[in-house]
């Protein structure tokens, strides 16, 4: 089942996810303080290597420019302007590089403006893999992109979204989801120097297993339903289509901490849950606009999640038929959620890890 279902894929490029990630831009800034204070308090030697920063799962670059500032400020002020500083940015291979590069160029709230010894680089990989030569990365940076499986466990019935599956199902996607934030810790802590940071942030579901999303991800169920029955998807289509996004908890963040309170040379600093606020329905309570709500929220979802729906379609006229997929899905959605207004009101959660310091 695994083999024909497709795993998940990276954002909507040409600079989408950059227009339409607010969301994610909101949650990842809860961890800017703490990445900050990491920085400043990170064990800095006084030669003239390059200092790292990494960023694991950066997809087009604007959400990554603030903590990435941040980092390269509280660094100056610690080894002033000369010491260069690496920026490796990390994702997918099918992620819009392009557009990564564009951001870093052209926005004005670009990170190397003033700063000529800053140096970015890209890798295109998935960070369920080595990315970085062992011992070489000071800093890590992820905000959201933790929450993605590296493989599809299963289908799940009636259904694309894990918290609207049960028993074996469920089991299988909370098995591979552990699997996973076990090997992104071990991936990371080989990469890490020692005495290194790393702040992670991602979308988190409540001891009840709620994350916010359930409402947005049954409209685009229903639209799916919809669209199978206007014969703009096959039966056998829909049945492939899953999204490997698993909102995590704080016990499964913190699992493999239990014993010992280490894991691979990482320990817990510090953890937290935060409430986010949607700001879309901030402001449609303002301005009463239930189309710009509903807009909103659609592009957020196909920004994020249609390009991994779209990945179990047939190969034939691939681009022209998944763009018209999205289209038709969005427009769907749009529908159904200007008929009922809600708000996202998500979960984030922060972990800040640090690897012990050399014996």
């Amino acid at each position: 089942m695994t083999e024909s279902t497709p795993p998940s894929g990276a954002m909507e490029g040409r600079g989408a996810y950059d227009r339409h990630a607010e969301l994610p831009a909101s949650g990842g800034a809860f961890a800017l303080p703490h990445f900050e204070r990491a920085v400043r308090t990170l064990p800095l030697d006084t030669g003239d290597q390059p200092i790292v920063i990494a960023d694991y799962g950066s997809s087009q670059g604007r959400n990554s420019l603030a903590p990435m500032r941040i980092a390269i400020e509280a660094l100056r002020t610690r080894r002033g302007p000369d010491r260069p500083i690496v920026v490796y940015h990390v994702d997918l291979p099918a992620n819009d590089f392009n557009a990564l590069f564009e951001t870093l160029q052209d926005d004005p709230e670009r990170y190397v403006l003033n700063q000529p010894n800053v140096f970015p680089c890209a890798i295109g990989r998935s960070f369920y893999e080595n990315v970085l030569p062992p011992g070489g990365v000071h800093i890590g940076w992820s905000s959201y992109a933790a929450m993605w499986v590296s493989r599809i466990p299963t289908r799940i019935p009636g259904h694309f979204f894990v918290s609207r599956s049960t028993g074996e199902v469920r089991a299988a996607f909370d098995q591979q989801g552990a699997r996973d934030w076990e090997r992104f810790l071990s991936l990371r802590s080989r990469e890490l120097r020692a005495g290194g940071r790393l702040v992670v942030s991602v979308p988190a579901a409540n001891d009840d297993d709620v994350s916010g999303f359930e409402d947005i991800m049954d409209h685009a169920n229903a639209v799916l339903g919809e669209m199978v029955g206007e014969g703009a998807v096959t039966q056998n289509e829909r049945a492939r289509m899953v999204i490997g996004a698993w909102p995590r908890r704080r016990r499964d963040l913190l699992a493999p901490f239990a014993r010992g309170g280490k894991f691979m040379e990482l320990k817990v600093e510090h953890c937290e849950t935060n409430s986010l606020p949607d700001a879309a329905w901030a402001n449609y309570q303002r301005g009463g606009d239930k189309d710009a709500l509903a807009s909103a929220h659609a592009l957020f979802f196909r920004t994020v999640f249609s390009p991994t729906l779209a990945g179990a379609l047939a190969q034939s006229d691939e681009t022209e038929r998944r763009r018209a997929f999205s289209d038709r899905l969005e427009i769907g959605l749009k529908r159904r959620l200007a008929d009922r207004p809600q708000p996202i009101d998500s979960l984030v959660e922060t972990i800040v890890l640090a690897k012990s310091d050399a014996e």
